[in-house]
């Protein structure tokens, strides 16, 4: 085999190694984001409400008015395909039924 065959060889290895880290990394930082927007999700649908639940009523205790907590509400750029619709599926929170 002559030497450049030699050197082709090694530049594809070298080339298809590289895609393969580059694709691997790619794919971890797909999933790291999107577990990152579930979360997310996750903490104002879930969390938030008990929150603002919680804050009302120390704020009762206190004789302090809030305002209302404010509405969730995400913007969805997957071109129509929704996976949520981005209210919570809980209903209207106590606060909202007052």
């Amino acid at each position: 085999m002559p030497i450049h065959w030699f050197a082709l060889l090694s530049v594809a290895a070298s080339t298809s190694i590289q895609l393969v880290v580059f694709l691997r990394w790619l794919h971890r930082r797909m999933r790291d984001d999107e577990v990152n927007r579930q979360f997310v999700r996750d903490v104002a649908h879930h969390h938030l409400p008990h929150i603002y639940e919680a804050l009302h009523k120390i704020a009762a205790k206190q004789g302090i008015l809030l305002n209302l907590p404010p509405n969730v509400n995400f913007m969805d750029f997957d071109d129509g395909r929704r996976k949520g619709s981005g209210q919570s599926s809980r209903g209207p929170s106590a606060h909202e039924t007052e």
